[in-house]
């Protein structure tokens, strides 16, 4: 058990937020394709490939981070930075469960298979877009949010405009949640040289997370719309946005752990937006 326990820190099980994260709107993705009854072999695969690929790409950041985590205070014990694991064994990790996860893609129909290339390509891209791009997280939000459009083509076979709304909700709200992680960051990450929306929002990032969150309940909105969702739904948007209003208030002094706190507080969005989905569902069913 010593000797897996860097590996459960490489691939961040023992801090399953970010899985729940991903989850969330691939869940709800699932139970509106196929109208509240998902198929439950689809719903297995998607489950385990979403443990799988989150897992994956907590390696290949860590790989890519590799020289600078130990200069942040919240990664210094990640460990390739400790010294714990080696860059190749990171490397080999990714790999490893990717190929787990295709296997796994293999099960489902053609359209699905072609479409898990990009979710792989994403998963691979999105660590070393702080390199280069003060956007990193609308890259991370198109890689979490794949799992949509895959989603939809496994149990329908298709691809429809609601399943690209939904994949641009996610960016949006991936955007929102990852700038509240990197807000907790921003000074050692402009020490390090990377690069984050937290830092080009700067003084604004409130007031521009803010708009985001807005931003995101009308896409919500339209979405509703278009699937004829219930009272049940729109009451699940109140909700959502008291909880955006308690995450501006967390990070009002910007604070690393209140925002923190505030990026953690998302998991019931995300739960709260799939129970409504859910709900809907039970209550149209004859």
């Amino acid at each position: 058990m010593t000797a897996l326990k860097p590996y459960l820190h490489l691939t961040r099980l023992n801090k399953p937020i970010g899985i729940l994260l991903l989850l969330w709107p691939t869940l709800m993705a699932l139970w509106i394709a196929a109208e509240g009854v998902p198929d439950i072999k689809i719903l297995v695969i998607f489950t385990l490939g979403v443990v799988l690929m989150r897992s994956a790409g907590c390696a290949i950041n860590d790989y890519a981070d590799r020289d600078v985590d130990g200069s942040v205070w919240r990664t210094e014990g990640r460990p390739l930075a400790t010294g714990a694991l080696q860059p190749w064994q990171a490397i080999a990790t990714f790999i490893g469960l990717s190929l787990v996860a295709f296997i796994l893609v293999l099960q489902l129909n053609t359209l699905t298979i072609y479409l898990s290339f990009v979710a792989a390509l994403l998963a691979f891209m999105y660590p070393f877009m702080k390199r280069y791009t003060y956007l990193p997280q609308l890259v991370l939000g198109m890689a979490f949010g794949w799992a949509i459009p895959m989603a939809f083509a496994a149990q329908t076979g298709d691809v429809p405009m609601v399943a690209w709304l939904l994949f641009i909700a996610n960016i949006i709200w991936t955007t929102v949640y990852d700038t509240f992680y990197a807000m907790a960051d921003r000074a050692d990450d402009l020490k390090i040289g990377v690069k984050s929306t937290a830092i080009l929002f700067d003084e604004d990032d409130r007031l521009i997370q803010g708009v985001l969150q807005g931003l995101l309940i009308l896409v919500l909105l339209l979405i509703g719309k278009q699937l004829q969702m219930g009272s049940v739904y729109y009451i699940g948007l109140i909700a959502v946005i008291a909880l955006f209003v308690y995450q501006q208030y967390l990070v009002r002094n910007r604070e690393p752990k209140a925002c923190l706190m505030a990026f953690l507080n998302n998991n019931y969005v995300g739960g709260v937006l799939f129970l409504v989905v859910v709900l809907h569902y039970i209550q149209a069913s004859p």
